[in-house]
């Protein structure tokens, strides 16, 4: 017999703000959420790459200013990709939690 299991949306949320893709994951969208955990993960990797290079040309290792202009744009279009995705994990999973 299949017993349907009953998902929070306070909790499903508050996991896509402690990680994208966690709420998606706590309500079985397991697809889904490895997806936004992927996405989100690349997006941090780049963002902390982004900011081991502006270290480095504000450390005079390195003097192209592109250098700097690149590793700055990289370090914003990350942190406003996350930060969208983020805002979309959560509403996702409230509202995937709240249909069930």
């Amino acid at each position: 017999m299949y017993t349907r299991r009953t998902t929070h949306p306070g909790t499903a949320a508050v996991l896509s703000f402690l990680f994208n893709g966690l709420g998606q994951i706590y309500n079985g969208q397991l697809k889904k959420g490895l997806l936004l955990v992927a996405i989100s993960s690349l997006s941090m990797l780049m963002m902390v790459i982004s900011a081991i290079l502006i270290g480095s040309w504000f450390m005079g290792e390195v003097f192209f200013p592109a250098h700097l202009i690149f590793s700055v744009a990289g370090f914003i279009l990350a942190a406003v990709f996350i930060g969208l995705l983020g805002i979309y994990s959560i509403f996702d999973a409230y509202k995937t939690a709240s249909k069930k």
